[in-house]
């Protein structure tokens, strides 16, 4: 028999709000338990048969996926794998740049990714010093090549709104990239500047002279960002804003674009946290 939350708090835990488990209270702790796998013995006041019998009903309850919470970056990467499985690792410099290196049975393609490389194989995506991407940067990617577009960027820039079917984007993008940019350089362009260049970023602020700094970033080769920010001046608010080639549709779809994006701007804070 499966075991829901109210099931665990009316026939299982002790409804004292004791607080030794950790929790406020043993509805909040019995949540924890059914959702993310919180080992029931947290609770000191359930005698031994009981909590063994109730665990191992929870641990087949588990095994089903059954109120678990969802693992959202995981079920992505399965979904984004899946749609590029057919890949061709020897056709993928043509639609999306690199090379191949290895031998024949084994291709692996050595891409730019910012300032280094990812290698990307038949057991999966990593990094130049051997580390697994995090899942978000192996979903954009793995899109990439799903997607299956070739058009060479073309330098017409967009913004987010400007691209078809974002409107339910453009408050993401506002609380999950541009705020927190404008949050984090605010009156420090200089660091800005810095962690731009160290991330591979080409200062294009005397070319695009239309914001206070341009910076164009290029992810992938097939993939370039520019960033704009404007500081604080009087009567003026600080703001940040992303823009992206006109062909990027053919390349991303709409979510991968936003992950691009948020990786891009945790790797700007990142970079500029480091070097303080």
């Amino acid at each position: 028999m499966a075991l829901s939350v109210v099931d665990l708090y009316k026939s299982i835990l002790p409804r004292t709000n004791c607080k030794d488990c950790g929790f406020p209270t043993c509805l909040a702790f019995a949540g924890m338990v059914v959702s993310e796998k919180l080992p029931l013995k947290n609770c000191p006041h359930i005698a031994p048969d009981l909590l063994e019998k109730s665990q191992k009903e929870l641990d087949e309850q588990y095994a089903t996926g059954k109120w678990l919470k969802k693992d959202m970056a995981k079920d992505a990467l399965i979904w984004a794998k899946e749609r590029s499985a057919s890949m061709s690792i020897p056709d993928l410099p043509e639609r999306i740049g690199g090379e191949v290196t290895g031998d024949a049975e084994n291709p692996v393609l050595k891409l730019p990714y910012f300032r280094t490389f990812i290698f990307i194989g038949k057991e999966g995506i990593s990094g130049a010093d051997g580390l697994t991407l995090n899942r978000w940067e192996q979903v954009f990617i793995y899109n990439h090549i799903a997607q299956g577009g070739k058009a060479v960027p073309t330098g017409k820039w967009k913004g987010l709104e400007e691209i078809p079917n974002t409107v339910s984007k453009m408050k993401s993008m506002k609380s999950h990239v541009e705020e927190p940019l404008v949050k984090r350089f605010q009156g420090r362009t200089e660091e800005l500047r810095e962690a731009a260049v160290k991330l591979g970023g080409k200062d294009m602020s005397r070319e695009i002279p239309s914001a206070e700094i341009v910076f164009l970033f290029r992810p992938l080769p097939k993939l370039p960002v520019l960033l704009l920010f404007w500081d604080q001046e009087e009567g003026f608010e600080a703001k940040a804003k992303l823009l992206f080639d006109e062909t990027i549709t053919e390349h991303l779809d709409i979510e991968s674009i936003m992950f691009l994006s948020e990786r891009l701007r945790q790797l700007l804070c990142e970079t500029s946290l480091s070097h303080e």
